[in-house]
């Protein structure tokens, strides 16, 4: 094999792509993602780990804060969601049993990790806007969930919405429908 061969040119090769943008899945890129995103991802990798294996909270948050790239996760919205989850799942599984078409055990943990963090940052990160709240849990499905799940997610949470959001939710209908077709 000649040099020319083994060495292809920079015109052979399959353009790089961005680091921003869309995966093939339609989920974010790594390079697009802010910090509380980056957070929600963690939260929900410690959640899936406390669903499935029941494991003690400190020893998820342990084991999550030496994952690679956890250093650009907002860590108090990770300790928050982490947290504030595992202390509130009781509270968070009745808010969201009511919306669903199955008992809660049928749920994918994955998926049922996103609904409690959509529904906990509805009723307690109020600086975040609920359609905010509803797409990033929309993403996270999407990124670490089944096929489908993120329409599931979506419908849950945006029928959790009006409950623990009202005004908001109200409001932004109502933009909505004065704007012009």
């Amino acid at each position: 094999m000649s040099e020319e061969q083994s060495n292809p040119s920079a015109s052979d090769r399959p353009a790089r792509q961005s680091r921003s943008g869309l995966t093939s899945t339609g989920a974010r890129k790594a390079g697009s993602k802010s910090n509380r995103s980056r957070a929600r991802e963690f939260a929900l990798q410690g959640l899936y780990q406390y669903i499935v294996g029941r494991n003690e909270i400190s020893q998820i948050d342990s084991f999550t804060r030496d994952l690679a790239g956890f250093h650009k996760a907002d860590v108090v919205h990770y300790d928050a969601l982490l947290r504030g989850c595992a202390e509130n799942e009781a509270a968070l599984d009745a808010l969201i049993a009511p919306k669903l078409d199955r008992g809660l055990a049928e749920i994918s943990p994955v998926e049922h990790a996103c609904m409690w963090i959509g529904a906990y940052e509805f009723q307690n990160c109020l600086d975040v806007p609920w359609r905010v709240v509803l797409n990033e849990c929309i993403e996270l499905a999407k990124e670490f969930g089944g096929t489908d799940g993120h329409k599931y997610v979506n419908a849950v949470l945006n029928g959790l919405a009006p409950e623990l959001r009202s005004a908001e939710v109200a409001h932004d209908r109502a933009k909505q429908d004065k704007a012009p077709s």
